[in-house]
């Protein structure tokens, strides 16, 4: 099969945002993170602080290795946080502790989009790992072999890019939840904002990056079956 340049038409764009959605949010996360919080509370605390107001007390908050490794994890109740995250008392470390805070909240409240994309996971694991390998084994086979290949590919990759759309309200109201709790419970004033919007906001952007990307490289699978057709 040879290299087929229109990829770069739909690769590229979504390709540039990602890199500009990185560098933004390592960017924001490097500046405020040196920024300390008036209230001198850290991460850890601004999350546990959350779940408690929240009424949640099965959530453990724990350190987590890695840069911007912050992540809630629904089957084992746990939250999560980067060392630097866990430990700072910084403006972006509260503003990442009270997003993943957010999605524990959304856990237990039963928010719709999060239960979907927890059940999509397993088809996604299969779905972004071999839906390209059937895809390109169709293209290399001739005949309703090829075809029925391809088209399965396409279909695992599908559901990449739904997961991929699912989970742009989950990581939205996540930094809603946390932008409004953050100041109502007088974790940072309101004059701290602009650098939590900024934090989380740059983070938004990387998931919006990924939408885009799972989508093109969709419609790029869909425009050369059209062609071979």
């Amino acid at each position: 099969m040879y290299f087929d340049p229109l990829y770069f038409v739909f690769a590229a764009p979504p390709m540039i945002l990602g890199l500009w959605a990185q560098f933004k949010v390592k960017s924001a996360f490097n500046k405020y993170s040196q920024v300390p919080t008036q209230s001198g509370i850290n991460g850890a605390e601004a999350a546990r602080r959350i779940l408690q107001r929240g009424g949640i007390g099965n959530v453990t908050v724990e350190p987590v290795e890695g840069m911007l490794s912050d992540h809630y994890d629904p089957r084992s109740k746990a939250l999560r946080l980067s060392e630097a995250v866990f430990s700072q008392p910084s403006i972006a470390s509260v503003g990442v502790a009270a997003h993943e805070a957010g999605h524990a909240l959304q856990d237990k409240s039963g928010y719709a989009p999060l239960q979907l994309r927890a059940v999509m996971v397993p088809a996604v694991s299969i779905g972004s790992n071999l839906g390209p390998i059937l895809f390109m084994a169709g293209m290399f086979l001739a005949g309703s072999l090829g075809t029925t290949l391809a088209w399965a590919g396409i279909l695992l990759f599908a559901a990449v890019a739904l997961f991929a759309l699912v989970t742009l309200p989950v990581e939205f109201n996540a930094s809603n939840r946390a932008k409004e709790l953050l100041v109502s419970q007088g974790i940072v004033s309101s004059s701290e904002m602009e650098g939590v919007n900024a934090v989380l906001d740059a983070a938004a952007l990387t998931y919006v990056a990924a939408a885009a990307q799972a989508i093109m490289q969709l419609l790029y699978f869909l425009n050369v079956m059209n062609r071979r057709d």
